[in-house]
């Protein structure tokens, strides 16, 4: 008889644990994305999860080659191979648009980002940032910082180690500014 309680205990018990895992989507905040539940594609087309980013500030950038601000990625540069032995990270998405002021293809845009301005942190496949086609990760950053919508390009997104937007910076914020907030996420 013993033996058929226990049994039936240690059913039960394993009927409330899956009945709780199934249902954890009615809880409210359980089932939330993060930023690390995203999925980008390098420039030669090959998925990366970003919970490879995991323990990394990142700075996440729109960016174009033909742009006003494209000179960013100068200071942008230096601002990685300061901070990289650190663990902070840029990402670069090239973005179409703005006035279609990244025409080019994943290749061209490597090439020109190397040649132009020695860009050694990653610039990703080119994706839309805003509208239906934009990418899951654009949708779900503007959505954490009150869902407006990308502006122009090199928007910025600083996120901290743990996977928790810092904050949203426009085309023109300062980069001393950025740069304090970096190192105050290190």
């Amino acid at each position: 008889m013993r033996t058929v309680l226990f049994s039936i205990s240690l059913i039960m018990g394993g009927l409330v644990f899956v009945y709780s895992q199934e249902n954890r989507e009615n809880i409210p905040g359980q089932n939330q994305p993060g930023i690390y539940d995203f999925v980008v594609e390098d420039s030669q087309g090959n998925a990366i999860s970003m919970a490879e980013f995991k323990n990394k500030t990142l700075l996440i950038v729109n960016v174009a080659s033909k742009c006003g601000y494209t000179k960013q990625y100068e200071p942008l540069e230096e601002l990685y191979k300061k901070y990289k032995d650190r663990g902070f990270l840029i990402l670069g998405f090239p973005c179409n648009q703005f006035m279609n002021q990244e025409p080019g293809t994943n290749e061209e845009i490597q090439e020109f980002c190397r040649l132009n301005y020695g860009v050694t942190f990653p610039v990703l496949a080119k994706i839309e940032v805003n509208g239906d086609e934009a990418h899951p990760l654009y949708k779900y950053l503007k959505e954490q910082t009150g869902g407006a919508p990308i502006k122009w390009n090199f928007n910025k997104f600083l996120i901290d180690k743990k996977g928790n937007i810092v904050k949203r910076y426009l085309s023109g914020d300062s980069l001393n500014e950025l740069e304090k907030d970096v190192k105050a996420n290190l």
